[in-house]
């Protein structure tokens, strides 16, 4: 089995090393750099496109948002989560607009963070509902009276993506449409590969962007 490549990037040292030796523990999981602060995060992911990057968002050089904006620019499969000190709004809205996959505090129990991995590899989303609902209202406020495009995607496809808008699970999405949770994630990284992007998140975004999806498919 392949392992999820991760790059950890955090100024504090007791923090980033601590997470490094945990992260070691878990089998299908490996570390293939570490970063202290916001410039030599970015060389790292262009050196080595991890599956996930986890970033923080405070650190020197380059804040964890222009961090996020550039790993996605040089590597758009990587999935970017934002590990935070911080609950601001303008955080949270701002890491994802960038192209962050998820947001987690750092109060975060290990074993969860070490799902949330698990999760933005298969597909999954890792954001606060009411964050997502509120980037929704904004998208939808700022495309008003655009033109909508017509969809890379196929009809299946674009099923799986309205679901997973609304927060199911691949387990869920599988269900509803009587398929097997293998193939939704086939179907997801189609999608993924489709539109250049690393995460159930940013792939709902660009589908709101252009006007596949609408407010109306999500809760």
């Amino acid at each position: 089995m392949d392992k999820i490549r991760v790059l950890i990037a955090d100024d504090h040292p007791v923090f980033r090393e601590g997470l490094v030796s945990l992260l070691a523990e878990e089998k299908d999981i490996e570390v293939v750099a570490q970063a202290a602060d916001g410039i030599e995060a970015i060389e790292m992911a262009q050196s080595t496109l991890p599956d996930v990057a986890l970033i923080d968002i405070s650190m020197p050089g380059e804040n964890g948002i222009e961090v996020t904006r550039r790993i996605k620019a040089a590597s758009p499969r990587t999935a970017v989560l934002v590990v935070s000190a911080y609950s601001y709004d303008s955080y949270v809205l701002g890491a994802v607009e960038a192209g962050a996959a998820g947001y987690l505090l750092k109060n975060v129990r290990f074993r969860d963070l070490v799902g949330a991995i698990r999760a933005l590899h298969a597909g999954e989303t890792v954001l606060d509902p009411t964050a997502m609902r509120k980037l929704v209202s904004r998208l939808a406020s700022s495309r008003a009276g655009a033109e909508d495009t017509l969809p890379q995607l196929h009809n299946r496809e674009l099923e799986v993506l309205k679901l997973a808008a609304r927060g199911m699970s691949n387990k869920e999405v599988a269900q509803s449409l009587g398929i097997s949770v293998r193939t939704c994630q086939t179907h997801l990284a189609n999608i993924f590969a489709k539109l250049g992007v690393g995460s159930r998140t940013e792939a709902v975004l660009h589908a709101l962007r252009e006007g596949w999806i609408t407010p109306d498919n999500l809760p």
